[in-house]
């Protein structure tokens, strides 16, 4: 008996070969199967959503185009994270010197924002002020925490902790070594740890 992994693996090679063939309909199941993973994992590196969206955009273009290279020798899942986050963090590297957008601060100026305790009503008796308020400074020092990071740091360990992805699949996408994995995850938790 096959294990689910394994099953949807196939299904999304078969999906990537039929989009190589011009199947756009293949390829748009594929989006719509990895797209909010993908924008989270992008988002949690660059803090700016309207950046992440692009990085996130532009990952499946090149996937899109380069389909008839992609042999299937790692997963598309692992695939397109790869594409994702090597686009992220050479927008990161071209943007070093920038501030990183406090989307939390940003957000509660615009209006609503995206976080659960932004959403809930404010007479909902179920929601503690005390406890959403501790949660959502949590929230915001663990996103500078992560800011402070480099970005390969960063990546690993929002691909390992946000994604739950393996250090075999982490070192597929980021194009190193297992044991650089683990290196680079030990000082991220190292730093984070200093840091909060």
């Amino acid at each position: 008996m096959e294990s689910r992994l394994v099953v949807a693996e196939r299904q999304d090679q078969a999906l990537a070969e039929s989009a190589a063939q011009g199947d756009k309909d293949a390829f748009r199941q594929l989006v719509e199967k990895y797209q909010r993973r993908v924008l989270a994992v992008v988002t949690g590196m660059l803090h700016d959503p309207e950046a992440a969206l692009e990085v996130t955009q532009e990952a499946f273009i090149k996937a899109y185009k380069s389909l008839p290279r992609f042999r299937g020798q790692a997963s598309f899942y692992t695939w397109i994270y790869r594409i994702a986050v090597n686009l992220a963090i050479d927008d990161q590297r071209k943007e070093w010197r920038k501030p990183i957008v406090d989307t939390h601060r940003r957000n509660s100026e615009e209006g609503p924002g995206e976080d659960a305790v932004d959403r809930a009503p404010d007479d909902d008796p179920s929601v503690d002020p005390f406890e959403a308020t501790k949660d959502a400074e949590l929230r915001v020092r663990l996103r500078e925490a992560v800011a402070e990071l480099t970005p390969d740091h960063r990546a690993v360990i929002l691909l390992r902790e946000l994604e739950g992805l393996s250090y075999d699949e982490i070192s597929q996408i980021m194009h190193c070594s297992k044991g650089t994995v683990m290196s680079r995850l030990h000082y991220a938790r190292k730093k984070l740890h200093t840091l909060l």
